[in-house]
């Protein structure tokens, strides 16, 4: 009796230190200390949601998917190339996935004229066998504009002439004082024949400083007979001899070829036609 009349004149406000201190845990923020989440029982505390993560890690996640979708894409834009690394794939049809196409030239700009040069291509077919052949060789384009004032030329009067690889190799080889001489015929074998004559004479200055380019044009079909010279200094002629060294191989499209070749191909021959299989001289 005395036990429960105690229990019973005990004040209503105020609980067991236990049970105030599990309210206490249900009332507090989520950003509360561990050792107030400690007494809760552990099927509760699962439900207590966690902070989220700050926003500079949500925002280098999404930094780094980014990359990695870039450098897929990289990856599906390139081709392994016969050697290893990695380059935009190429046909030489021109198929598939084919590199962006570039534009070079280099020009040289004199007070009666400027002169530009600019490579082109060679140019292939396929086989049925599926390999490529080069029908083709690539060239080198000149074109000669005169002057229509100081640094000012006029290009609707350029006259142009193609060097092939053997005239290239002609410039290449010429001395300080040497000379040449290339004539072209556009219409050579066809009914306008002899209507239009080029002639492009290359002569050393009197001082062997370094060339005249010399440009005359006579086409009958127009009443044209037009001339364009214009001096090319050593130094300048000696880029021009670097940049035709250089270009030459692709001019013949042997760096095509050379792009093939695997070092495991057994097959080492040309085939691409019947008259170069297996014709070797050591097998004769």
């Amino acid at each position: 009796m005395l036990q429960l009349h105690m229990l019973a004149s005990s004040p209503a406000s105020s609980p067991s230190p236990r049970l105030s201190l599990l309210r206490d845990s249900f009332s507090s923020p989520p950003q509360q200390s561990l050792r107030g989440r400690s007494t809760l029982n552990p099927r509760k505390t699962s439900r207590v949601s966690l902070p989220r993560a700050p926003h500079c890690l949500r925002s280098l996640k999404c930094r780094q998917s980014e990359y990695f979708d870039q450098q897929q894409r990289f990856a599906s834009s390139t081709a392994p190339a016969a050697d290893g690394s990695s380059s935009p794939s190429f046909s030489p049809s021109g198929g598939g996935t084919a590199s962006p196409k570039v534009f070079v030239g280099h020009s040289i700009y004199k007070g009666k004229a400027a002169l530009t040069v600019e490579p082109r291509a060679p140019e292939f077919t396929s086989l049925d066998s599926g390999a490529y052949k080069l029908s083709r060789e690539g060239f080198v384009l000149l074109q000669f504009a005169p002057a229509a004032g100081t640094r000012v030329y006029d290009w609707s009067r350029k006259q142009v002439f193609s060097l092939s690889v053997t005239e290239i190799g002609n410039l290449i080889a010429l001395g300080p004082r040497d000379s040449c001489e290339f004539f072209h015929d556009p219409f050579k074998g066809k009914s306008d024949e002899g209507k239009i004559r080029k002639v492009l004479k290359v002569e050393p200055l009197p001082d062997g400083s370094g060339h005249f380019f010399n440009l005359s044009v006579q086409n009958k079909l127009v009443n044209l007979d037009e001339s364009i010279y214009i001096p090319v200094t050593k130094a300048e002629y000696t880029v021009l001899n670097s940049a035709f060294n250089f270009i030459l191989p692709y001019l013949l499209g042997w760096h095509t070829y050379a792009n093939s070749i695997k070092p495991n191909d057994r097959n080492r021959g040309n085939n691409a036609n019947s008259r170069y299989g297996g014709d070797f001289e050591w097998s004769r």
